[in-house]
């Protein structure tokens, strides 16, 4: 079964020399972070470097945070047929509670994985930040919550697991607080466990 993810969101398949312009600006976009970082990212420069017009590039992807949705893409679009339809405990089949337990520290290591990017990401407008990615993982948990706390706002909740998860405060805490990933994960199962578990 396939799903519709919403990451960048390709309407129509593209005309050969549109995906040529999209591959080479992507392309171009990676190396630029890689040599110069995630945060020097300028969509002007970019356009310079793949010889081809700012305003092709400004269409095709709207704004630097809808060129860093193309770049982790793949990478998001394999996180997300993890927890939609892989083996549980993540994917279906496990109990709720579990999948919240499984899927919180996935999603760490999917942070981590790609953290410069989530950063830069992070940076931009609240509607870049939470739209995409975000709007599935909360729609998840959402639903998952529904399920292991009524009558609490699983929505509520959901943006509640998902608040400590951002790109900047694990980077804080590994680099000034010294966390290794594995803490923060242990750290973020606690508190799966406390929204999830029956009150006795």
């Amino acid at each position: 079964m396939s799903h519709q993810l919403p990451i960048v969101g390709q309407p129509q398949p593209e005309r050969a020399d549109a995906a040529r312009n999209r591959q080479k600006i992507i392309q171009v976009a990676a190396r630029m972070i890689e040599t110069s970082g995630a945060d020097q990212l300028s969509l002007d420069e970019v356009a310079r470097e793949a010889c081809v017009g700012v305003g092709t590039v400004y269409r095709r992807f709207g704004d630097r945070a809808g060129l860093v949705y193309a770049l982790i893409d793949e990478r998001e679009r394999r996180f997300q047929e993890a927890f939609l339809s892989g083996p549980p405990p993540l994917g279906p089949g496990a109990d709720p509670a579990e999948r919240v337990a499984a899927f919180l520290p996935a999603l760490i290591d999917r942070v981590v994985d790609q953290q410069d990017l989530l950063l830069l990401l992070e940076i931009g407008s609240p509607k870049a930040k939470f739209r995409g990615p975000y709007r599935l993982y909360h729609t998840h948990l959402a639903g998952l919550l529904a399920q292991t706390r009524p009558p609490a706002d699983p929505h509520f909740l959901a943006d509640a697991l998902l608040a400590p998860l951002n790109a900047h405060l694990i980077s804080y805490q590994r680099k000034e607080r010294g966390l290794s990933v594995d803490a923060i994960k242990t750290g973020a199962k606690t508190l799966a466990q406390a929204l999830t578990q029956p009150r006795t």
